[in-house]
C-alpha cells in the first residue's frame, strides 16, 4: 500500500539520488524543478488491459505529493512501491509563457531519469502543453498534418496520461560488469558506424525474430562480419529512448537516425526483440547488455552515439513531454529577451542550457550509467561544441569538458567529439581538449574534394586541386589536432577521418549521384547538403546492369568502382582513425538520398544480397584493413616530425615527386600537382616501410619510386586501385623501379625488413 506524504513546509532535508531508486520496502524519489510551486509523483496502474493505450479507462492512478523544494529539487520516500511500478510526475506552478514557465499539471511528465519506459507517444492535442490547432502542407487532404501548440496561448487542460510513455521503477542496480572491454589503443582502433536496427534487417543469416534488434546485432552472423572486415569498434547510431517528430509523424514518416531523445537512460525499447518487449523494460536493458558483452568477447568495442545537445519535445510550439514541464527555464537555452525564446544552435527547435549545472550533472550521470551498468566502451557526442557553450560562446574548457576529462569512470574511454553545431562560431574542428577524438570535416572534405570534385572539373576541362590539402590530411591533420600545450600531445589518432557517415551520401552515391534526391523525405528535395563534392562520372545514378556490360552504364561502372577503391585506400591507410560507415564495404545506395533521417525502410537499411562488384569491393575493404592491422607504418599514435626520431636513422615521413626525387617546397606550391609519393618507414625496424603512391591525374604516367631504405628490401607492389580484386591480375607485370600508373589510382609499395 502506499502511504501519501503530507506536503511539508520548506525545511532542508536529505536529498536521494536524481530519478526513482528502488530500495527495501519502497522507492526513494527526487527530480528536478526549481521553478515549480509543487510536485506530485503519480502511480499508474493499469486495469483494464484489454483496452487501449490511449483509453484513460485502462489507468488508474494515484498521486503522492514530494517535499521540496530542497536546493530546486522535489523529493521523498514511497513505501510499498515495487519495481515494475508505471509513474510519471504532474508538476504545478505558474502557466507564464512569455516568461518561460510552463507548467501543467494536466500533463504527466517522464522522469528524465527514468531507465525504463513502456508505451508510445500517441501524437495530438493532448502531448501538447497550450491549446492547440492542426497545421497542414495540403488543408484539403488529411496527409501532412499534424498538431502545434500556440506558443503564448493557455494551458491545455486535456489528461496526456493515455497517450505519453510511462517510466517504470527499475531493479536495484545490477552490479558493473567484470573488466572484460577490449581496450583497443587508439591506433589499433577502426570505427564502424552502423544502426541498431538497419545493420540486421535484411541479413537473412540472422533469425527473423532476431533481425533489427539488439539481439541481432548480438548473433554470431553479424558479429562475423565485422570481425572478418577488422574493425575493431562498432559505433551505433543513438540507443536511447526517442520520440519521433509531429511532422514527420504527420507524413507516416519517423525518426529513423534516433536523434530525438525522450530518455537519457533508458535504451530504446522498440530496438529489443518482441519478446523482451513484452516482458518489459528490465528485458529490454538485459538485452541490450547482452549485445554489448557478446560483442566485447569478439573482441569488439562499442561506442554510442549520443545526443545531449537537445531533446524530443522541439520547439516551444511542439511537445510537452518532460523537461519542458519540470523546469523549462532551466533545461532549455533561452534568448534572454522579456518574452521568452528558446535559442536554437542545434537546428531542432530547443537546446539544452549547459551553462547550468543540472543538465551538465543530468550528460554525465547519463553517461556514467551507460558506461558502468551497460558496459560500452566509449561515445561519439552529437553536435559537441553546444556541450561546450558558456555565456560567450565554445569554451574548451567548458566544466562539461573538464568532467569528461577528470571523471574516473569516463576519462578512460573512448571519447569522440562532432566538433559543430548551428549556432556562432559553431565550427570548432580542432579545438577540443585531450583526451577527446573528434570527426575530421576536412579530410571527408579534402578527399571527396582530390578524387570526385577535382576530377569531375578536370574532366571539363577545368582547372583542378593539388596534392597539399591531401597529404596534410593523409599525415594526420597536424594542422587541426597539433595545437596543445605541450604541442602534438594529442597525436593523429584525435583525428577520426571519414569519407562519409550516416549523415549524407553513401560511398557507392558518392561517385554515381551529382546531386541529392531526398524526396521521399516529404520536404520537396530542401532538406540534405547540396556540397556533397561528389561525381556521377558522366551519368546520373545508379541502373539496371551497373555492373554488367548493359549501355550506357558499362563504360562508368568500372570508373566509379576504381574511385570508391581510391577513398577506401585513402580513409584506411592514412594516419588517424578510421572510420568506415555501414555498407560502404560492398557498395550500399540509399538511391542518392543525402538525408535519409526518415527512412526506416530499405533506403536506409544495410542489403546483404550483393553482386560480384560489390563482392569485389569487400574483398578489397578486407585486404586494406588487413594490410593496416599488419604494418605498423600505417597505424600512426604521435605526429610525424619529418625528422629521425630518436634511435633512427632517417626521417619518419617522406614526399617524393614522381621522378622518386624529394619534394621540394617548389613542387609542394605547384598549384596543379596531382602526382605525390608518401613514403611512411616502418618504426624501429619494424616488418616494413609503406609507399603509397598517388596519381590524381586524368592520364597515365610513369612513377620511378625512391630508393628504398637502409636495410630494407627492393620495392614490392603489393595493391593497386585498378585491380578489381586484391589480387594481382595475370596481365600485370611489375617493373624494378619504375611504375606505370593509371590515371586517377592509387599503388601500394612495400619495402620488407629482415
Amino acid at each position: 500500500m502506499v502511504r501519501p506524504l503530507t506536503r511539508p513546509t520548506a525545511r532542508r532535508s536529505h536529498v536521494p539520488p536524481l530519478g526513482v531508486t528502488a530500495t527495501p520496502g519502497g522507492v526513494d524519489v527526487a527530480v528536478v524543478a526549481t521553478h515549480a510551486a509543487a510536485v506530485d509523483f503519480c502511480l499508474i496502474d493499469v486495469v483494464q488491459p484489454d483496452l487501449p493505450q490511449d483509453d484513460p479507462a485502462r489507468y488508474a492512478e494515484r498521486r503522492v505529493p514530494l517535499f521540496g523544494p530542497t536546493y530546486g529539487v522535489w523529493h521523498g520516500h514511497v513505501t510499498g512501491v515495487q519495481p515494475g511500478q508505471r509513474y510519471g510526475f504532474r508538476v504545478h506552478g505558474p502557466w507564464n509563457p512569455r516568461a518561460g514557465l510552463r507548467h501543467n499539471p494536466a500533463k504527466l511528465l517522464v522522469d528524465p531519469y527514468a531507465r525504463g519506459l513502456i508505451g508510445s507517444l500517441h501524437y495530438g492535442p493532448e502531448v501538447l502543453g497550450a491549446v492547440s490547432r492542426t497545421r497542414s502542407q495540403d488543408s484539403t487532404t488529411p496527409e501532412g498534418r499534424w498538431w502545434v501548440a500556440d506558443r503564448y496561448g493557455e494551458a491545455d487542460p486535456r489528461d496526456s496520461l493515455p497517450f505519453v510513455p510511462h517510466s517504470v521503477v527499475m531493479p536495484p542496480l545490477p552490479a558493473p560488469p567484470p573488466l572484460s572491454r577490449p581496450r583497443v589503443p587508439w591506433a589499433d582502433t577502426v570505427v564502424y558506424e552502423a544502426h541498431v536496427k538497419g545493420f540486421t534487417q535484411l541479413l537473412e543469416d540472422v533469425p527473423e525474430e532476431l533481425r533489427g534488434t539488439y539481439a541481432g546485432l548480438a548473433h554470431p552472423a553479424a558479429i562475423a562480419h565485422l570481425r572478418d572486415l577488422g574493425v575493431t569498434s562498432l559505433e551505433l547510431l543513438p540507443i536511447h529512448a526517442i520520440a519521433s517528430e509531429p511532422r514527420l509523424v504527420g507524413h507516416d514518416l519517423t525518426n529513423y537516425w534516433g536523434y530525438s531523445t525522450l530518455g537519457f537512460f533508458a535504451p530504446e525499447p522498440s530496438y529489443a526483440t518482441a519478446a523482451a518487449q513484452a516482458a518489459g523494460p528490465t528485458a529490454v536493458l538485459d538485452e541490450v547488455r547482452h549485445m554489448v558483452r557478446s560483442l566485447h568477447e569478439a573482441g569488439i568495442e562499442v561506442i554510442l552515439d549520443v545526443v545531449y545537445n537537445h531533446t524530443c519535445e522541439g520547439g516551444d510550439d511542439q511537445l510537452h513531454l518532460s523537461w519542458r514541464g519540470l523546469d523549462n527555464p532551466l533545461y532549455y537555452l533561452h534568448d534572454g529577451n522579456a518574452q521568452a525564446a528558446l535559442a536554437d544552435v542545434t537546428g531542432t527547435g530547443n537546446t539544452l542550457d549547459f551553462r547550468r549545472v543540472r543538465v551538465v550533472q543530468l550528460a554525465l550521470d547519463s553517461l556514467r550509467y551507460w558506461a558502468e551498468v551497460v558496459g560500452v566502451d566509449g561515445f561519439r557526442f552529437d553536435l559537441a561544441v553546444t556541450l561546450g557553450r558558456g555565456p560567450y560562446g565554445f569554451e574548451p574548457d567548458h566544466p562539461f569538458l573538464v568532467g569528461l576529462q577528470t571523471d574516473p569512470v569516463l576519462n578512460n574511454l573512448k571519447l569522440i567529439a562532432e566538433p559543430w553545431d548551428v549556432g556562432p562560431g559553431g565550427w570548432r574542428t580542432g579545438s577540443f581538449p585531450a583526451p577527446m577524438a573528434e570527426w575530421n570535416d576536412r579530410f571527408r572534405d579534402a578527399m571527396r574534394s582530390f578524387w570526385l570534385a577535382s576530377a569531375a572539373a578536370g574532366s571539363h576541362g577545368l582547372a583542378m586541386d593539388g596534392v597539399r590539402d591531401l597529404a596534410t590530411r593523409l599525415s594526420g591533420s597536424a594542422d587541426l589536432f597539433g595545437h596543445s600545450d605541450p604541442p602534438l600531445i594529442r597525436g593523429p589518432v584525435a583525428s577520426v577521418n571519414y569519407i562519409t557517415a550516416h549523415d549524407g551520401f553513401t560511398l557507392a552515391d558518392l561517385v554515381a549521384f551529382d546531386h541529392k534526391h531526398n524526396w521521399a523525405n516529404g520536404e520537396d528535395n530542401r532538406d540534405g547538403t547540396t556540397n556533397n563534392l561528389s561525381w556521377n562520372h558522366g551519368i546520373e545514378g545508379h541502373g539496371v546492369g551497373d555492373d554488367t556490360t548493359t549501355e550506357p552504364w558499362s563504360a562508368v561502372a568500372p570508373l566509379r568502382a576504381r574511385s570508391q577503391r581510391n577513398l577506401l585506400a585513402m580513409l584506411l591507410l592514412s594516419a588517424g582513425t578510421p572510420m568506415l560507415t555501414a555498407g560502404d564495404e560492398f557498395g550500399r545506395s540509399q538511391g542518392g538520398n543525402n538525408n535519409a533521417y526518415a527512412q526506416d525502410n530499405e533506403i536506409s537499411w544495410v542489403h546483404w544480397d550483393h553482386g560480384p562488384a560489390q563482392r569485389d569491393l569487400l574483398e578489397t575493404a578486407r585486404f586494406l584493413l588487413a594490410l593496416r592491422r599488419e604494418h605498423l607504418a600505417l597505424r600512426a599514435d604521435s605526429f610525424f616530425l619529418g625528422t629521425p626520431r630518436p634511435g633512427e636513422q632517417h626521417a619518419d615521413l617522406l614526399w617524393f615527386t614522381e621522378t622518386g626525387t624529394p619534394m621540394t617546397p617548389e613542387a609542394w606550391n605547384e598549384a596543379d600537382r596531382r602526382v605525390v609519393q608518401m613514403l611512411r618507414p616502418g618504426p624501429f625496424a619494424a616488418d616494413a616501410d609503406v609507399l603509397l603512391v598517388i596519381n590524381g591525374r586524368l592520364g597515365d604516367l610513369d612513377v620511378t619510386m625512391p630508393p628504398v631504405l637502409p636495410g630494407a628490401s627492393a620495392w614490392e607492389r603489393v595493391w593497386s586501385s585498378t585491380w578489381d580484386t586484391p589480387t594481382e591480375p595475370e596481365s600485370e607485370e611489375a617493373q624494378d623501379g619504375v611504375q606505370r600508373l593509371e590515371s586517377l589510382s592509387v599503388m601500394v609499395v612495400l619495402a620488407r625488413r629482415d
